[in-house]
């Protein structure tokens, strides 16, 4: 990604300084050091970690700049991810209010090669945002043996299972850090976009 950050740098000598490790600090499908400029960005990784269609994705704490323009100071414009999918990678800047995007900063990405989005939270499940940040908490516990062979084994037994029936199951560890690994991990299967996580989410054994 041709950025031209020598020139953000001159222009921007502090540009970098506006990203941070923010929590949660583990992630699942992130190339590099995680960095956030902001909580909303933080936010949106969650659900780029749990999309299937994602492969990976990473933070960009450099300028998109506008290279076209003879200006001594020329302007530049934040992205916070750059997001491969099976068919495409795509930039992402998450905004906390709606913001209009330069016809500049467009012609640039394009011209890189990418399609840009602008969002904000707003344009994201408010359900599925919730969840995903809910068990983004949990990334990095790790489940015995013991209590992933008693959920698949009740699993296999009954086809599905509550989230209730689930943390029953657990014997080992603690029941919500182990369900929520397994979720993670891609072992487990849950919706997570019809209601917020409670007793009577359904779990099933993930697709092979």
């Amino acid at each position: 990604m041709t950025t031209s950050s020598a020139r953000a740098k001159g222009a921007h000598s502090n540009f970098r300084d506006d990203y941070r490790p923010i929590f949660p600090h583990v992630t699942l499908k992130c190339l590099g050091q995680p960095l956030f400029r902001s909580q909303q960005a933080r936010d949106y990784a969650c659900t780029l970690d749990l999309d299937r269609e994602v492969i990976s994705w990473k933070c960009l704490a450099t300028a998109i700049v506008n290279d076209d323009s003879e200006a001594v100071r020329p302007r530049s414009w934040h992205v916070d991810f750059a997001v491969q999918t099976e068919v495409e990678t795509f930039l992402v800047t998450v905004e906390a209010k709606p913001k209009a995007t330069p016809t500049w900063v467009v012609k640039v990405a394009e011209r890189m090669g990418y399609r840009l989005q602008n969002l904000t939270l707003r344009d994201v499940d408010p359900v599925l945002l919730q969840n995903c940040k809910d068990l983004m908490r949990y990334a990095g516990a790790e489940v015995p043996l013991g209590d992933r062979v008693r959920i698949l084994a009740a699993l296999d037994e009954y086809g599905t299972l509550s989230l209730a029936e689930g943390l029953s199951v657990i014997r080992e560890s603690r029941p919500m850090h182990s369900i929520a690994a397994l979720i993670l991990s891609g072992t487990l299967d849950v919706d997570l976009s019809v209601d917020l996580l409670g007793p009577d989410s359904v779990l099933r054994r993930a697709a092979k």
